[in-house]
Formats: C-alpha cells, structure tokens, sequence
C-alpha cells in the first residue's frame, strides 16, 4: 500500500511504464499503481469509471490508496477552476466513496467528511 500511495502517480505524471514499476517493484505494487493510473485512450469521461473498475480487482490496501488520495486532494480548488469542474470533481469523490468505501470504514468516514467540507466551494 505504501508503495502503491508513493508511486501512484508516477505512470501519469511521468515517462516511467508499467514495465519500469514492475521490474524495480514487483508485479503486485506494478499492478496496483496501474490500476491507480487513468487510461488515457480512454474518453475523459469514462477515465474515473474504468479506474474504479480495475481498481475493485486489487487487494483492498489499493483501494484504500485511491480513498486517501482524494480525501487529500479535495481541498480548495485552484482559482482557474470553473464551477463546472468543482462539481465534477465533488461527484467524482462520492463516486470514489461509494465505489471503495466498503475498503475501509475510517477512510469511507473522512472522505464523506471532506465531501461536505468541500461543498462551501460549490454555488
């Protein structure tokens, strides 16, 4: 889980692969930052369902990585942000919650909290 939350964003956010992850990791925590990432051959809108779908066959430490990162991602938006995007990213989180909550009940609990928190941003 550790390792999964460390690299999480390594595959998106830079020129490593699944294969650089695997063979300096393992296969497991390869498997787990992959499912982490969004596929981007996929439709923006259908990025976040696919995650969560390949997500939900990972050992419950990776769903916990995706809960505790969007608990510490919805914090106050960018001041670029639209309230379109806002919304968007509000819903993701329920979608997250209702999606991998079962995962764990602490991170299911802060992660409603921090939704409703984040509301004061949403007119």
């Amino acid at each position: 889980a550790v390792q999964c939350a460390l690299l999480h964003d390594v595959i998106e956010d830079t020129n490593k692969t699944y294969g650089d992850i695997e063979k300096v990791f393992g296969k497991l925590v390869a498997d787990g930052v992959s499912a982490l990432t969004k596929n981007p051959d996929i439709e923006k809108d259908f990025q976040m369902n696919d995650s969560l779908e390949r997500i939900k066959n990972q050992p419950l430490e990776v769903w916990m990585v995706k809960l505790a990162d969007r608990i510490t991602n919805l914090a106050k938006p960018p001041k670029e942000w639209e309230q379109e995007k806002i919304i968007k990213y509000s819903e993701q989180a329920i979608e997250i919650n209702n999606s991998l909550g079962s995962a764990s009940e602490y991170l299911r609990n802060r992660l409603s909290k921090k939704i409703y928190e984040y509301s004061v941003y949403i007119d």
